[in-house]
């Protein structure tokens, strides 16, 4: 055997051993991208990655996810907030799964950057009381929102309202609680009150009270002062008007009595 076939015949594994290597980085991500407890596998179909966290004992979502996830389940967890670009860098996801944790509200920023991508989202089962009136602006997701302890007010109104093309999210809104009472324990869409002018003509009247309040309250000391003075002008008369009349003196009487 010639030192050429020698070389041959240990390069043709070699190379075997690189293609699997390229293959498997292909077909799986590192172990730096797949987050603890979670489980990442390629979809051939959707060209990317589907995550699955559920029931990991999350608190927080995971701050390291492969860039190409298209699908990614993050629910049964303890997770407590949706920090704003929290998903900034999944281009190309397409599912989101957060429900059956404990977020309570949602910021402006909540899901930028997967606005274009994403088809659905659940956030159900969560402690949503509150998002913020653009949280889903820019979304054309189908939005799963029921069983959340929603306030219904002035922010989720004009939030819902850029849901116009998500009716069934909508009307499975109820309100937990309400600017308006008789409201608490109704679907939201049942609302047929503008909260937003409530809120301001509520502001407005909580500020006329206060105004008249402050007023009431001046004119009381005016009136308050000017019978405190006219009462001591009164008691100081009566005092001069008690003192003894002030004696002629003698001189005077002679020059009476001489002129007489």
């Amino acid at each position: 055997m010639t030192l050429l076939d020698l070389w041959l015949s240990r390069s043709i594994p070699m190379c075997l051993l690189l293609q699997s290597l390229v293959l498997m980085a292909l077909c799986f991500p590192s172990a730096s991208m797949c987050p603890k407890g979670c489980i990442c596998q390629r979809d051939s179909h959707l060209h990317g990655f589907n995550v699955t966290c559920s029931q990991s004992r999350l608190k927080e979502i995971p701050p390291t996810l492969p860039a190409d996830t298209v699908l990614l389940r993050l629910d049964h967890n303890q997770i407590g907030s949706v920090p704003d670009l929290a998903f900034h860098g999944l281009r190309f996801l397409r599912e989101l799964n957060l429900s059956y944790n404990a977020v309570e509200t949602l910021g402006e920023g909540a899901f930028t950057g997967i606005e274009a991508t994403l088809q659905v989202l659940d956030l159900s089962h969560n402690r949503i009381t509150s998002v913020h009136k653009d949280a889903f602006a820019r979304l054309k997701a189908r939005i799963i929102v029921n069983d959340n302890p929603w306030h219904c007010d002035c922010a989720l109104q004009q939030a819902i309202g850029g849901m116009a093309h998500n009716h069934e999210a909508a009307a499975r809104v109820l309100c937990r609680s309400s600017e308006l009472h008789d409201q608490e324990g109704q679907p939201f869409l049942a609302v047929d009150i503008d909260l937003c002018n409530l809120a301001k003509r509520t502001t407005d009247y909580a500020m006329l009270v206060t105004m008249f309040g402050w007023f009431a309250m001046v004119i009381s000391y005016v009136v308050y002062y000017v019978r405190q003075n006219q009462e001591d002008a009164r008691r100081h008369l009566e005092y001069l008007k008690s003192l003894p009349s002030k004696p002629k003196k003698a001189d005077e009487t002679d020059d009476i009595s001489t002129v007489v």
